[in-house]
């Protein structure tokens, strides 16, 4: 499971979509139907969150605002509750990070779409989430750490 803290906008079509059953997933487990993946790392920033639904459901309405900007018929229905206005916190390091992760996941599957990243001089967050100074999030698993 892979909860993006980048924009969904630099997501090839392949990670978007995978990005939209992820965060599915991540919302039934914050809403307890389904026992796998409850202390899965990736979830840690919700479940800390003051209202943890509240939060995957803002993270899923801007995967799907950036599907539906594309032309893709993600299915909004899905998502529990409506749009809230939260804000999570990322720090430079887990943005730094996933950036170095996205790139190299991108020269792989996906060049062309590498190629054709418009990146301003950081990468942009994920609308629900605000930058902070700081390193790599210490929930994130890393090689070598």
């Amino acid at each position: 499971m892979r909860l993006w803290s980048l924009h969904p906008r630099y997501l090839d079509p392949t990670g978007l979509v995978a990005l939209w059953r992820e965060a599915l997933l991540a919302q039934a487990v914050l809403h307890g139907d389904t026992r796998g993946y409850r202390h899965h790392p990736q979830l840690r920033r919700f479940q800390e969150c003051a209202d943890p639904r509240a939060g995957i459901a803002a993270y899923l309405w801007a995967v799907q605002t950036q599907a539906a900007a594309r032309g893709y018929r993600f299915d909004a229905a899905k998502i529990r509750q409506p749009a809230a206005r939260l804000t999570l916190t990322v720090t430079t390091g887990q943005m730094a990070y996933e950036w170095q992760q996205l790139v190299a996941k991108l020269a792989q599957r996906a060049p062309a779409w590498l190629a054709g990243l418009a990146v301003e001089a950081a990468p942009q967050p994920h609308p629900l989430f605000t930058v902070e100074p700081g390193d790599v999030a210490p929930w994130e698993i890393t090689r070598g750490r």
